[in-house]
């Protein structure tokens, strides 16, 4: 992981490096357009300046962008160079102290390995920063293409023949030996760097913008410390020329309300110049808890709580009651049409004295009895025979009765 990290960081810085001369050379060539475009409107008739603007501020953002994503990479290249360096120690030190030993105790090497553990989770983390890094710069790549739909390489040289191109490190070494003459401007305070302290950090306004030639032309410059930093109600500004800078201190409440009136015409300008102040509805959320840098207080806020006495008199409660009108409406109505209303009957001859009779009867039951036992008895079967029907030996027929019948007792 240490390897990988050390061979894709100055790939991921390399590719934000050449987004961003991308965009310096187009926000150059941009700023030289508009800049001739003011001086001679015959020769660029047919380009439209708003366009032109849009696509300047665009570049802007995407620059900011990018140099907030190059911040945090050379960051994480400091940050997993200071973990090697960690990490290399730790396994030196587990090392020495497991050596050739067969066994060890757990409370020596036990922190060593848990201390490993939290670097090689760091080395982890760096990867997916890097990864998000990486993805998101990739995302923001066809922001970059927008523009050479717009104005096509071939259109833009075109135009572009016969103007000067100054960037944005030339414009401010051919201001480094101009400075506002203090003695011109007494009612205004002006800070230089060897009559300030911490004069490298302060908080200049619109992110280091030409507070003059962003309303007055429109035109995102970029401003040169070294002029002199106009001091104007706890804010500093800065500027691209020494006349700006004595124009903007003239009246410095007029042009800063012309910035804010561009940013009105070009919203994303609020953003961009970091014009939270004037736009407190649209500061978000995690940068609005930070007072101190947009010079905003937060909104006081305390809870409070009542306590109120409930069922103070006994209830009483009636059931006759109704608070809807509707409802009270409609039972007036019942009772209006109640009043109004006669029952009437009429008797034909099939109900005369007829009404329907039912008569209920209650049948017999099955009554059965259960004795304790069961008896019952057994008598011989009678056996009786006649001997001598069919005749015999002699004339006269004899007939004998035998009884056969076995006697009672005997069963």
């Amino acid at each position: 992981v240490p390897a990988i990290l050390t061979e894709a960081i100055p790939a991921a810085t390399q590719t934000i490096d050449a987004g961003l001369d991308t965009c310096h050379m187009l926000a150059h060539q941009y700023t030289a357009l508009l800049e001739s475009m003011q001086e001679d409107l015959q020769r660029f008739q047919e380009l439209r300046p708003r366009k032109l603007r849009e696509a300047l501020f665009h570049v802007r953002q995407y620059e900011a962008f990018l140099c907030i994503l190059l911040s945090d990479a050379i960051t994480s290249a400091q940050e997993v160079e200071k973990v090697k360096v960690q990490f290399a120690a730790t396994m030196e030190e587990l090392k020495n102290k497991v050596q050739n030993k067969v066994s060890i105790d757990t409370k020596e090497v036990f922190p060593l390995f848990v201390a490993l553990s939290n670097l090689w989770t760091s080395f982890q983390d760096e990867m997916l920063l890097l990864n998000f890094l990486t993805s998101m710069t990739n995302d923001l790549q066809q922001f970059s293409e927008i523009h050479s739909q717009l104005f096509p390489e071939g259109v833009l040289a075109s135009l572009l023949k016969g103007v000067t191109v100054k960037s944005d490190e030339e414009r401010i070494r051919e201001t480094m030996d101009t400075r506002v003459n203090v003695s011109d401007l007494e009612h205004q305070e002006w800070l230089f760097p060897e009559t300030a302290e911490n004069f490298d950090e302060l908080l200049i306004q619109y992110r280091g913008f030409c507070a003059y030639a962003i309303g007055v032309q429109g035109l995102t410059l970029p401003g040169n410390p070294a002029i002199g930093i106009l001091k104007h109600k706890e804010k500093c500004y800065v500027f691209s020329s020494k006349e700006a800078a004595h124009n903007f201190a003239q009246d410095p409440d007029k042009f800063i309300r012309l910035n804010i009136e561009k940013a009105k015409e070009y919203a994303e300008l609020i953003n961009l110049l970091e014009l939270h102040q004037q736009f407190g509805h649209l500061v978000p959320h995690a940068q609005a808890r930070n007072a101190d840098k947009y010079l905003m207080e937060p909104t006081p806020t305390c809870e409070i709580s009542t306590q109120t006495d409930t069922h103070i008199l006994p209830p009483t409660v009636v059931a006759s009651y109704e608070w809807n009108e509707w409802e009270m409406r409609r039972k007036a109505i019942k009772l209006a049409n109640l009043r109004r209303k006669v029952t009437h009957a009429v008797q034909t001859d099939l109900s005369h004295r007829r009404r329907e009779n039912s008569s209920q009867v209650y049948l017999p039951k099955d009554v059965s009895t259960q004795t304790k036992c069961d008896s019952s008895s057994n008598v011989p079967r009678p056996q009786v025979f006649l001997a001598g029907l069919r005749g015999g030996p002699c004339a006269t027929t004899r007939v004998v009765k035998v009884d056969l019948t076995r006697a009672v007792d005997e069963t």
